[in-house]
């Protein structure tokens, strides 16, 4: 089976690596961070000229039509530069959300304005103290007066803080969780916003009877956010293998040029093996990454798969991290230099929409559903 990028795919990898490449060194990216938005309108702009932005929407919602294998293509160059602006949040999960569960009116106003990077939507579905899986909400919908209106607190929200309307996940007054469109503006809405460890940013809605919108028609989505869950974590999977990539290549680059005892570090045959078994281990990330991506193409949003995917994700992403710093020693550790941020969004990576554990559980959960177990 040949598993390599077809020569459509290998341009548009080469477009989003070459304005990603611009965009970001090391310096820039931290100056870019360090600023009250924490990520670059202009390189948001660029991304939307380029069709970034509308990658996963069909042609008649004014997007590129392209598959789930294009749109990790470019998370792994995401990840391989640490690109902050909000790809994942915005366009595969909020906009893949609308796409599957919007009426044809709210595809038509939201998604070509996703695409043209005019907006900027975010899930909102996780509150405070409840661990991945969220089964159920607190966070509570009523209709009165004709008006649907919202209260709870989402927390944490990945870019909420700058977000202009939210796809808030509530519990219906009838059972099961719907999802409603808020306006950052709306009365009653209450957001605050903080930076995370990993030089991205969050954001927490307080919601106090806030007027929404249903997004579709006002029924259970439990299986519309199970389907968000699944794309972003196929996201976050592309995302961590150009991460783990390019710590990897800083490595060997540290091991072949720093000097110990007159002589490479390379020469040293215990860091040579460590390196090769983080090559594994990213090699082993990449496989159940491109895993993810066949699946969701082939129209398979299943959560095993995505357990299956997140569990060695978050085995090879704690390992490569923490290797690639102890192989560089005390420079691995300073904000300076780029291998410690690497690792830090690795970290994020390993503990978002569930890490090691919580997808073991799901994993150990599910074997009894098989009637042959063979090791």
């Amino acid at each position: 089976m040949d598993f390599s990028y077809t020569d459509e795919q290998k341009m548009l990898v080469s477009a989003a690596a070459d304005l990603f490449d611009k965009a970001y060194d090391p310096e820039s990216r931290r100056e870019t961070v360090s600023t009250a938005l924490g990520w670059s309108k202009d390189v948001w702009a660029q991304c939307a000229e380029m069709g970034l932005l509308g990658l996963p929407f069909s042609e008649a919602d004014g997007g590129m039509g392209a598959g789930p294998i294009e749109v990790m293509a470019v998370m792994t160059e995401v990840g391989r530069r640490l690109v902050p602006e909000p790809i994942l949040d915005v366009v595969v999960v909020a906009g893949g959300v609308i796409a599957q569960q919007g009426t044809a009116e709210q595809r038509a106003e939201w998604l070509p304005a996703i695409t043209a990077g005019e907006r900027l939507v975010v899930l909102a579905h996780h509150e405070p103290g409840r661990r991945w899986p969220v089964r159920s909400v607190t966070t509570a919908a009523r209709r009165e007066d004709g008006r649907w209106l919202i209260s709870g607190v989402k927390n944490p929200v990945s870019h909420g803080d700058c977000a202009d309307t939210a796809i808030v996940s509530a519990a219906l007054p009838d059972g099961g969780t719907g999802l409603f469109l808020v306006s950052a503006d709306a009365q009653g809405v209450e957001r605050t916003g903080y930076a995370t460890h990993d030089g991205l940013r969050g954001g927490q809605w307080r919601l106090d009877s806030a007027e929404a919108e249903p997004l579709g028609e006002s029924a259970d989505c439990t299986g519309v956010i199970r389907d968000a869950e699944v794309r972003a974590q196929a996201g976050l999977a592309a995302e961590a293998v150009g991460a783990m990539d390019e710590a990897l290549r800083l490595t060997t680059d540290y091991l072949k040029t720093r000097r110990q005892f007159g002589v490479p570090l390379a020469t040293f045959q215990t860091l040579t093996q460590r390196a090769a078994d983080v090559y594994v281990l990213v090699e082993l990330a990449r496989s159940m990454s491109m895993y993810a991506s066949m699946s969701l193409a082939d129209g398979n949003t299943d959560t095993t798969v995505a357990s299956r995917v997140q569990f060695q994700i978050c085995e090879s992403a704690r390992a490569v991290g923490q290797e690639a710093i102890q192989m560089h020693g005390g420079i691995g550790v300073t904000d300076e230099y780029p291998v410690s941020h690497y690792a830090s969004r690795l970290l994020a990576i390993e503990h978002t929409l569930g890490g090691r554990e919580e997808h073991l559980r799901v994993l150990i959960d599910g074997v009894r559903a098989y009637d042959v177990v063979e090791l």
